[in-house]
């Protein structure tokens, strides 16, 4: 009879069965960590980037410098408008936090979701194209919405192989600890992420949402990540970094942020991986993770510190004649390691996974990629 089957198996004993059970309960090292929806969480300055090709009579209407990149004055309001009713667009969810969760995602692939981004925009037409192409991108962005400005942009301004890029911050300015990250359903996905990243732009932004966020990874032992994002931010919001500082656990800079900030806290060196020793050993809240701090250098090699030690990695190798556009390269650093680091990951595989982003990257215009990537 079929119900007595099972009693004609050989017996397994008790010992042979625990060992059975540990085995299906322990993934194996190659098993990679399975992902859930929201592991990754971002919050920054979403801006939606419009892209275009322009004529040279277009930027010099508009005071424009052929590769540049400048915030937008009261001269460049109508740009935008200008921009889209003159030229072929393309339109895509940018701005620096968003770009690398954006990247994390495609790098991950399944499950859709795997990233979320907070952020604030405007009630309007470019609002709308945002949460559509944030969806597109597969990335579970929940933006706080408000009437009072316009969302934000970036142009693009394309001529030839260069890129004179625009931003106007505008509703990005008006992000709200009390209106958006407090609410309950919000702060409930705060919560399921395991993995935070924030962009040094959004210090200039919410101080006290990165230091609620970042307080939270802290208490409760997950990872918190920042970008020292540009000079300006290491010279001119130097107390609001050195706040959010202690929560760090990976810290991301380019060797340009990386000389601001030494100067800025009277490292008294320049050599960018004693640079990287020092930030490591900057105050820490907890304790039991050490912080890692990675400083890229453009085609030269990556600096990583971590405990004791300073690891070097080579980045892959490019011809110059294959570089369409570098803005996006750090954006797409992070991105790359993010989605490596959320998986579990050991650190010389997220440097790997972050030099082949911002390789692909680069090839491309604008912080766009192809439908899957190509990376093991």
């Amino acid at each position: 009879m079929a119900s007595e089957e099972p009693r004609a198996r050989k017996r397994k004993l008790p010992e042979e069965e625990k060992e059975e059970a540990k085995k299906q309960k322990t993934p194996t090292k190659e098993a990679p960590a399975k992902l859930s929806p929201n592991a990754l969480f971002g919050m920054g300055n979403p801006l939606l980037d419009i892209s275009a090709v322009v004529d040279k009579d277009f930027l010099d209407k508009y005071t424009l410098k052929p590769n540049d990149q400048i915030l937008a004055e009261d001269k460049h309001k109508a740009l935008f408008d200008e921009l889209v009713k003159k030229f072929k667009v393309e339109y895509h969810a940018g701005g620096a936090t968003q770009n690398s969760i954006k990247i994390a995602q495609w790098m991950i692939q399944e499950p859709h979701n795997a990233g979320t981004f907070f952020g604030c925009i405007g009630k309007d037409k470019f609002g709308s194209i945002l949460k559509e192409k944030a969806e597109e991108a597969h990335i579970d962005a929940h933006y706080y919405e408000q009437d009072e400005e316009p969302t934000g942009t970036c142009a693009a301004c394309i001529t030839g192989d260069n890129r004179s890029l625009v931003a106007n911050l505008a509703a990005a300015n008006c992000y709200k600890k009390d209106k958006h990250l407090d609410l309950e359903e919000n702060w409930a996905l705060v919560e399921k992420a395991k993995v935070y990243y924030i962009a040094g732009f959004f210090l200039t932004v919410s101080l006290e949402s990165i230091l609620k966020v970042a307080k939270h990874a802290s208490e409760n032992n997950k990872l918190f990540c920042l970008n020292l994002s540009a000079p300006f931010i290491c010279q001119f919001f130097k107390d609001n970094l050195m706040q959010v500082m202690p929560y760090v656990d990976v810290l991301f800079g380019n060797e340009t942020e990386a000389a601001a900030f030494a100067k800025e806290q009277e490292f008294e060196t320049k050599d960018i991986k004693e640079i990287a020793k020092e930030a490591q050993a900057l105050p820490k809240a907890n304790k039991k993770r050490q912080r890692i701090v990675v400083f890229t250098q453009g085609k030269d090699e990556t600096a990583m510190a971590l405990s004791d030690k300073i690891e070097t990695f080579p980045v892959l190798k490019i011809e110059p004649k294959d570089i369409v556009d570098t803005n996006g390269a750090g954006d797409a650093f992070v991105g790359g390691f993010l989605s490596q680091l959320v998986q579990e990951k050991a650190l010389d595989q997220c440097v790997k996974a972050a030099h082949y982003a911002a390789n692909v990257i680069i090839r491309r215009a604008g912080c766009t990629f192809p439908e899957k990537p190509d990376f093991n």
